[in-house]
């Protein structure tokens, strides 16, 4: 998730907190001094229920990042590889690196969560216990977490896509059906069917008076709903890119600068006039050096611009690269989880052509303006109408920069 502040590592994992969070720890901060703790624990001295229910909101969030950090680790466990785990307004997400290959991994990755919780909340129920005035700072702050924990496990069991039990549900229906796109098409609709229940429901909160528990409730409604949609969507694109693969799309005579080429030449010659978004940089021995792109040239100053050579600001190896035989749909991933707008495909670790989201753009229009269902004989056809250099061309109106 971009727009996140790097905490650290646990595990090797990198640990960030999105700037939402800082938002939803105040609202959780105030609410639960404001109006939580004083509801439930007269008495108290002001500040107490300040630090209090500063600490508590600090305590939900520890907590939540176990949850994340549970998923993250099973996942580990199982051979997916973990990019991080963020903090946000809604909670956490863990961003996983692949998608699960098997039903049993999705039920192990998405079960642990709840379970985490739960466990939690019977740790902090059992503290609970040995606390001797039930009534004090104390005593309420592990009482909270006990039944906040307990809340947000039996949440995150909802059978609605993206929540826990979603890919619960999911992998449950994948192994009876062995559709993968079968399932996520099942979850993600009792997902937008919960999603719309709590928009009902908040909307009822706010007619009622509770207007920021409503509107709370309405807004996690709207975002549970909107990202089943994409879910399902983002299934849909996966099943009709599998089985293409990067040769078929990709530009097998890339544009190539020297690492000397000035900006200036890259920018008016090469994006301005030849519609290259992106150059691969090698040497005079063929090797590559880098990637440079609009997005690097934009960095330096117009002024700068005859006297700054493209080595100086290119993305330098390693880059993100793909294979020519690699899945149109992997590479897509690869593109849409390192924010990229194009990969350099490499083969015996010579770049043998560029991969750009426009070609993939491109690709899906063809076969939809051609009404095309599979991946069969007529794929190649709509793979490679035309040259590279005329797919490459159209990348500013097809995908944002890199």
């Amino acid at each position: 998730m971009e727009s996140s502040i790097r905490l650290g590592r646990i595990a090797g994992i990198p640990i960030g907190i999105h700037y939402t969070w800082l938002f939803a720890f105040a609202l959780v901060a105030w609410s639960l001094a404001v109006g939580f703790f004083p509801l439930n624990y007269p008495g108290w001295a002001p500040l107490t229920y300040w630090i209090t229910g500063v600490v508590a909101a600090l305590g939900l969030f520890a907590c939540v990042l176990l949850h994340e950090l549970s998923h993250s680790l099973v996942a580990l466990a199982r051979g997916h590889g973990v990019h991080s785990i963020t903090l946000f307004i809604f909670g956490g997400v863990s961003n996983i690196a692949q998608e699960s290959e098997e039903p049993a991994d999705e039920f192990l990755i998405s079960v642990v969560g709840p379970l985490t919780s739960f466990v939690l909340a019977a740790v902090f129920w059992g503290l609970v216990q040995l606390v001797p005035a039930g009534h004090s700072p104390l005593g309420a702050l592990l009482a909270y977490l006990a039944v906040i924990n307990l809340l947000l496990g039996a949440f995150n069991l909802l059978p609605g896509f993206p929540l826990d039990g979603g890919r619960v549900l999911r992998s449950i229906v994948w192994a009876l059906t062995g559709s993968l796109r079968r399932a996520t098409e099942v979850a993600s609709y009792v997902g937008q069917g919960f999603g719309f229940l709590l928009i009902f429901w908040g909307v009822w909160q706010l007619l009622s008076g509770n207007f920021l528990g409503g509107l709370w409730i309405a807004f996690i409604g709207w975002f549970l709903n909107g990202a089943a949609e994409t879910i399902r969507q983002q299934q849909v694109l996966r099943e009709r890119l599998r089985g293409v693969r990067v040769a078929e799309l990709m530009n097998p005579r890339p544009p190539i600068a020297s690492p000397s080429l000035s900006v200036q030449d890259f920018v008016c010659t090469h994006v301005m006039r030849e519609g290259h978004r992106a150059m691969l940089v090698e040497d005079e021995a063929g090797r590559l050096l880098g990637i440079v792109s609009i997005t690097d040239a934009r960095e330096v100053p117009q002024d700068n611009w005859a006297t700054t050579p493209v080595g100086a600001i290119m993305t330098r190896m390693p880059l993100k690269t793909v294979a020519p035989d690699t899945d149109l749909a992997d590479a897509l991933q690869v593109l849409a989880e390192n924010g990229l707008n194009q990969l350099p495909v490499l083969s015996d670790g010579r770049a043998v052509g560029l991969l750009t989201r426009a070609d993939i753009m491109r690709y899906l229009q063809l076969r939809e303006e051609l009404n095309l269902r599979g991946a069969g004989g007529a794929r190649s056809q709509v793979a490679a109408p035309g040259s590279g250099a005329d797919r490459v061309a159209q990348g500013p109106a097809a995908a944002p920069p890199r």
